[in-house]
């Protein structure tokens, strides 16, 4: 069955990183378009960044621009995403997802990110 794995998250101060990974099982992962959206307490979930299985072309928001970076091992079924110069307002469950299809949407079961002094 397909497993999305996410690990990385914690407490971070402002200004700090933190990496976040992804590790998939279950489908072809080298042809998922793969993203990573974010649910922060009382707002929508919305997408974060996203990475295309052939090519590897990138997606982020406006306000992710510059500061996150998605990128994917296809050899070991994993996306990572990099977050530098977090903020509080990053502060959020972060989900992977991954897509092949309108039948074919699988995501993981999240892990928190809490940026505080």
């Amino acid at each position: 069955q397909v497993q999305l794995v996410e690990s990385g998250g914690g407490l971070v101060e402002p200004g700090g990183s933190l990496r976040l990974s992804c590790a998939a099982s279950g489908f072809t992962f080298s042809t998922a378009l793969m993203r990573w959206y974010r649910q922060a307490p009382g707002k929508e979930r919305e997408l974060v960044a996203g990475i295309a299985g052939a090519g590897g072309s990138t997606y982020y928001a406006d306000s992710e621009k510059g500061r996150y970076t998605i990128s994917r091992d296809n050899a070991k079924n994993t996306v990572y995403l990099l977050m530098n110069s977090l903020k509080p307002e990053d502060t959020a469950v972060y989900y992977c997802n991954a897509y092949k299809g309108p039948r074919d949407n699988y995501w993981g079961q999240g892990t928190q990110v809490t940026v505080s002094s």
